[in-house]
């Protein structure tokens, strides 16, 4: 067994959220599997842009006057929930959405995804 704490687990500041990587790729737990980690989406990361990528799975933490929008394109995110703790997400590969708030506000969560490849828009970036 190996374990981690979340305060040994430094802030990843990517364009519109801090994550901290506990599990997966370069994470503090080494896997080739999967990626759990959380992220955190404030007014001090900047706002997120619409992104997809591999199917995911959300766990609200903590969220404060914050939503998430989806759908079939990046220009079409017609579909939206608000957001508190406890709510859980489970995004489709590929699907459009976006994670938003109201200044002030805040969104953390956990995340999950059962692999350790072109998990976030940056790593499909690099990869192009």
């Amino acid at each position: 067994m190996r374990t981690t704490t979340r305060a040994a687990v430094p802030v990843d500041p990517l364009p519109g959220r801090g994550i901290r990587r506990f599990v997966g790729r370069d994470s503090a737990l080494a896997s080739g599997e999967m990626t759990v980690g959380t992220a955190r989406y404030a007014d001090e990361f900047g706002p997120m842009a619409p992104h997809n990528h591999a199917e995911e799975t959300v766990y609200v933490l903590s969220a404060e006057r914050a939503w998430v929008r989806w759908g079939s394109s990046q220009d079409a995110l017609t579909e939206r929930i608000d957001l508190e703790p406890g709510v859980v997400i489970n995004t489709p590969a590929l699907e459009w959405h976006v994670f938003e708030w109201e200044p002030g506000g805040h969104i953390e969560l956990i995340f999950i995804y059962g692999q350790v490849d072109d998990i976030r828009p940056e790593d499909m970036e690099n990869e192009t």
